[in-house]
């Protein structure tokens, strides 16, 4: 699955999982029930075990997508690693529960609570007097106060990302007596338990060099369960040992190993012993749960295949036979090898000497990944689809609720979610998730899918079917299709010329005639279906057997060469809808750029692309699909504005109007010119929705947040600048054994539970169902 996101909250909402978007509209729609919040759509998956049943000791080895550059997590180049470091080695005032709420950590504090609130809110914090540094020292109010200065933003000379929060601090000193930490606030901050979380010692936070440089590779001083051993970027891994002086249950680990693995790498990893836990792509879970599953007590055979169809070689199964050879298949490779023909017979002998190897080197894999199994959630995170409206047909707001309209969210959900297990509900707002309290689906304010009102939308905005169009001249583009000037294939400038595949493929401009689906774009082949642009595993647009989704491409055919859509179909099965008619203005097509990461772990993205220009089609709107190099997708094009249309990820957080707050911002024109868009990379937003937020983050009662939270997303979607879709799937292998890891959903984990489960106390364990 694509890890194009942006996170985490510590460094606000930016870095790898994004969205944006504005207007007024009526009040609040889509929330027809007294709690629209409702509950989480999947629990969390951790193999959860009471800590007697946990043996102690033992080393989990825990695959990351990086080593991270720095261990302040308030750094611009922060990470996830660095996020997860933090969760294990320091101070965290509030965790997430599991429906995404701010829970007190009572490791760390007694209670925390506002005790006046005017002339000015005042929180008083009562530690837990048994907290303290590595070093000794007692966690206290120098800690507080050195954080609150750095991050404040009146000093520049501390290079921080974000200063949400503290900078509406007043003052912090002790309070009555040690254990308490007073804070004033200059202004009221409906968020303030987001705070000090994670808390650095002020050896850290106390001046700008320490800041700067003293805690990018090295933390002297923590105050968690575990501390930071060693940073290796030779071996690239983090190691984590447990910390002598940490007073609360002690871990039940020695150690935590975060080894930097990529995702192509892990089921390698998996596969040599080398991992015990790691997230993982459906095309690899697939495999751990084929090899996880029941086996023929006498062959060892797998009784049970992907999507709990029978095995290759299992009773019931279409493949009989050895490894899927079906009997005739063996019976016509013994008469091979047996037979009179000398050469044949020789080349028979060694094809079937390969296959042996072949099978003994699967089964190998197999009982490797036999000890693992997977663990599967959904992340607090959501894919949505983003509409540039900077300029081009997209700065009209009629033509981005067209798109909007034309999309089918819950066909798209489910083409990601559904083959994985995992409930496939489109999601239904921009700042929260199903179970959190500023949940509601607020869709209603854009619309429901109605291709016909979304034909009328383009009319109005100038946009008809049937147009002429000008024969563009060489350079010129068509409408929206404007963007670097060279288009690139595989993250490399075509050297071919006019004629050479540039890496971009145009729904509509293939030579197919209408409802001809995701062909070859070069027009040979007609029986290949699903692929498409560059001709290899259809990435230029959606990938033919999608290993995210497991389903084929939605336009992918079924002819014969030379045949005609449908008529090699089976008989009932109803010819492919035309799509209709390209819709243009001032002789120009509407064409839209979208542009998509090339990696390896981005096919859910390419998947979900084809559909949207699927749906797209069918109101008359092309769109060119580009395919760009991971590193630079979000730098290079989304950050820069160098797209129409694009798919990315935002995390949600249990604080979303600070969070969501630089996301929705109306862009500003910075003293240079240029435009100040913070987070905001559809470039779409209004003074309303920032006033909204701006109440919202400022009062303290938590219903009037709830509900000024909700009518901001409301306008959100009615301005139709990001489309919300679906919650990204979390598909965690894990070894069996491993307790209280895996898919974590909404909440923190708990990092001094984990561990291996006592010998006597594996056995099988309730499977995960919808939080209650």
């Amino acid at each position: 699955m694509s890890h194009v996101r942006v996170g985490p909250r510590a460094v606000t909402r930016s870095v790898a999982f994004l969205t944006a978007g504005v207007l007024a509209v009526p009040a609040l729609a889509g929330c027809t029930s007294d709690e629209p919040a409702g509950k989480p759509l999947a629990a969390q998956d951790v193999a959860a075990a009471a800590r007697s049943r946990v043996a102690d000791g033992g080393t989990l080895r825990w695959a990351v997508d990086s080593v991270p550059e720095t261990l302040n997590t308030f750094q611009a180049d922060a990470d996830d690693t660095t996020n997860r470091v933090a969760q294990a080695v320091l101070p965290s005032m509030y965790r997430t529960d599991d429906t995404g709420r701010p829970a007190r950590n009572p490791d760390y504090l007694e209670s925390a609570e506002v005790v006046d609130t005017e002339p000015k809110q005042v929180v008083v914090y009562k530690l837990n007097q048994q907290a303290v540094w590595s070093d000794g020292r007692e966690i206290g109010a120098a800690d507080f106060a050195a954080q609150w200065r750095a991050l404040s933003g009146k000093d520049s000379a501390y290079w921080t990302a974000r200063n949400a929060g503290y900078d509406r601090i007043e003052k912090v000193e002790r309070g009555a007596g040690d254990l308490e930490v007073k804070v004033t606030f200059s202004r009221p901050y409906a968020d303030w338990q987001s705070l000090f979380t994670p808390l650095y010692p002020k050896d850290v936070t106390g001046t700008p060099d320490a800041f700067n440089d003293g805690a990018r590779r090295e933390l002297k001083v923590t105050a968690g369960p575990f501390a930071v051993q060693k940073v290796d970027t030779k071996d690239d891994e983090v190691v984590l040992a447990g910390n002598p002086r940490w007073w609360g249950e002690p871990a039940k680990l020695e150690q935590i190993v975060l080894r930097a693995v990529p995702r192509d790498k892990r089921v390698s990893e998996l596969v040599a012993g080398k991992l015990d836990l790691a997230e993982v792509d459906p095309e690899t879970a697939d495999e751990v749960g084929l090899a996880a599953g029941p086996r023929d007590a006498g062959t060892g055979t797998p009784l049970m295949g992907p999507q709990g169809t029978p095995a290759a070689g299992a009773p019931g199964s279409p493949l009989a036979g050895d490894r899927g050879r079906s009997a005739a298949q063996a019976l016509r490779s013994w008469a091979l090898a047996n037979g009179s023909d000398e050469e044949a017979a020789e080349e028979e002998v060694l094809a079937r000497e390969e296959r042996r190897e072949t099978e003994a080197k699967a089964q190998r894999r197999q009982r490797a990944l036999s000890g693992f199994e997977v663990r599967k959630s959904l992340e607090p995170a959501y894919t949505q689809l983003a509409l540039n409206g900077a300029d081009g047909p997209l700065a009209d707001e009629r033509v981005r609720r067209a798109v909007a309209r034309a999309l089918d969210r819950k066909k798209l959900a489910e083409a990601v979610l559904k083959p994985l297990g995992l409930p496939a509900e489109p999601v239904g707002s921009h700042v929260a998730l199903a179970g959190q309290p500023a949940y509601a689906d607020g869709s209603g304010a854009l619309g429901d899918q109605n291709a016909k009102e979304a034909r009328a939308l383009l009319a109005d905005a100038g946009w008809v079917p049937g147009g002429p169009v000008k024969k563009t001249e060489k350079g010129e583009k068509a409408a929206g299709a404007e963007g670097d000037g060279e288009k690139e294939k595989d993250g490399k400038k075509s050297e071919d010329g006019d004629d050479g595949d540039d890496g971009t493929y145009i729904v509509g401009e293939d030579g197919k005639n209408p409802g001809d689906g995701g062909d070859s774009g070069d027009g040979e082949n007609p029986g290949d279906g699903g692929d498409s642009g560059d001709g290899e595993n259809g990435e230029g647009g959606a990938k033919a057997g999608d290993a995210e989704s497991g389903e084929k491409h939605s336009s992918g055919k079924n002819t014969a060469q030379g045949g005609a859509p449908g008529a090699y179909a089976p008989k009932g099965t109803a010819a492919p809808a035309a799509a209709a008619a390209p819709v243009a203005k001032d002789g120009k097509a509407l064409t839209l750029r979208f542009v998509l990461p090339s990696g390896p772990g981005s096919e859910a993205l390419r998947t979900v692309a084809g559909r949207v220009s699927d749906m797209l089609d069918e109101i008359g709107i092309d769109t060119a699909i580009t395919k760009v190099p991971d590193e630079s997708y979000f730098k290079d094009h989304i950050a820069s504005g160098a797209y129409d249309l694009a798919l990315y990820s935002w995390p949600a957080t249990a604080f979303p109007a600070t969070d969501a707050r630089p996301v929705y911002a109306k862009p500003v024109p910075a003293a240079d010119g240029s435009l100040n868009v913070a987070q905001n990379y559809t470039r779409v937003g209004t003074d309303q929705v920032d006033q909204l937020f701006d109440r919202a983050m400022s009062t303290l009662d938590r219903k009037e947040a709830r509900d000024l939270l909700r009518k901001a997303d409301s306008r959100i979607w009615a301005a139709a600048g990001s489309v919300p879709l679906y919650q990204r799937p979390q598909l965690t292998a894990a070894r069996k054994g491993l307790a209280n890891a895996g898919a974590f959903g909404f909440e923190t984990p708990v990092y001094e539970d984990m561990g291996f489960l006592k010998k006597g106390a594996q056995g099988p364990r309730p499977a995960a169902s919808p939080s209650s």
